[in-house]
């Protein structure tokens, strides 16, 4: 199947934005994505949000917000997606879907949220919804009680994994430092995060705050087409693969301590792609929490099972090593507001890809991955990028 390619893009800053709406979030993420692709409003064919909210602001309906916050697409077809923190990556897919059916040429992404409405205990309960609620709704700790629990029994398996998880969290925050987007951009050094303190006290099992990706506002944007655009300012980026992987969600149905929903859509995506890890310059991958990169270490098949832990440690995913991941810092500096994850995670590979990516860039990457999950990798998107 031929493959659609990104021709435009737009990020704003992520962070704790309380004097920015929905609104002007959304203008100031399409519209330098419209004009990057050589656009105007008119010329976007349908329209695709990746929003969770869930109750973080009292607008609902959001798609529809996109003709409030840009006139001109008062009558042009918008739909909202949601897929927990994988949101905005099926915000993504549906788009390619319209655009591979033939009924659009071209397309805006949208994915946003803001976050940082409520007090945290209610953000705390309102992501909590992302698990199976009828056996974990009452975790303590939210969604870090979750992953808590998954590293706890990680650690019970296979030893104390401490000095990875606080390698992985000083990895990204040192990258984020180069991320004009971040919401973090702090070098907090291997010993602030492998020692807890009272800056970085213990969270919820083993994780300490340093282990925790950030409660961010913000929004990503991208412009899609089947051909790539003459009149672009930015180079088009192709897909070589796309892939779509479910999986249990309660934890209880597997094991948690192994992404295996995660691992198939690595091997299905790789082999669509015609790839393996050696032909890939970078990864853009899902750490909501430290645990979480160091199990899709092992799911990408950097490592088996249960030694995760060596991949970060021997150097191989620093900016500098084999694979880097992560380089523009992660969901862990960059921040996560969920419905935007995915679409930033493919707006941070479209500027590698590009040559774009300023201090962040990857000197001559030209194949590089995206993976973004919901939940403890119950969606599981995996996206195989290249330049032309």
């Amino acid at each position: 199947m031929k493959q659609p390619y990104i021709v435009g893009w737009g990020h704003t800053p992520f962070g704790k934005l309380d004097n920015i709406d929905l609104e002007q979030l959304i203008r100031d993420a399409a519209l330098p994505a419209i004009e990057s692709a050589g656009l105007e409003p008119s010329d976007i064919d349908g329209i695709f949000v990746g929003h969770f909210g869930a109750g973080f602001v009292p607008q609902d309906f959001s798609a529809a917000l996109l003709g409030v916050a840009i006139p001109e697409f008062r009558h042009t077809p918008a739909v909202r997606m949601e897929n927990a923190c994988a949101t905005g990556s099926a915000a993504i897919w549906a788009a390619m879907d319209a655009l591979a059916s033939g009924r659009i040429k071209r397309a805006l992404v949208v994915g946003m949220e803001k976050m940082n409405t409520l007090p945290n205990q209610q953000i705390g309960e309102i992501l909590l919804k992302a698990s199976y609620f009828k056996e974990e709704g009452d975790t303590p700790g939210g969604f870090a009680g979750v992953f808590g629990q998954i590293a706890s029994q990680y650690f019970e398996r296979f030893g104390d994994q401490s000095d990875a998880l606080a390698a992985i969290s000083a990895k990204n925050h040192a990258n984020g430092m180069h991320n004009p987007y971040a919401h973090m951009k702090r070098d907090f050094g291997f010993d602030f995060c492998r020692n807890p303190s009272e800056k970085n006290p213990f969270v919820a099992g083993p994780l300490k705050r340093s282990d925790c990706s950030l409660v961010s506002d913000g929004a990503a944007a991208l412009v899609l087409s089947m051909e790539p655009l003459a009149g672009a300012k930015v180079p088009a980026v192709r897909w070589r693969s796309r892939t779509h992987v479910n999986e249990f969600l309660p934890l209880s149905r597997r094991d948690p301590t192994k992404f295996e929903g995660a691992a198939l859509a690595w091997q299905k995506g790789l082999a669509a792609a015609n790839n393996t890890l050696n032909d890939l310059h970078f990864v853009e991958t899902h750490d909501c929490f430290t645990i979480a990169e160091m199990l899709e270490y092992e799911a990408m098949g950097l490592a088996p099972h249960g030694q995760g832990a060596r991949v970060i440690l021997d150097g191989v995913t620093r900016k500098d090593g084999k694979l880097p991941v992560n380089p523009s810092g992660g969901l862990k500096s960059r921040g996560h507001p969920i419905g935007a994850t995915g679409v930033s995670q493919h707006v941070m590979a479209a500027m590698q890809l590009a040559g774009q990516a300023g201090d962040m860039q990857i000197r001559g990457a030209n194949v590089g991955a995206v993976f973004n999950m919901g939940g403890a990798s119950v969606a599981n998107y995996l996206s195989i990028l290249e330049s032309t």
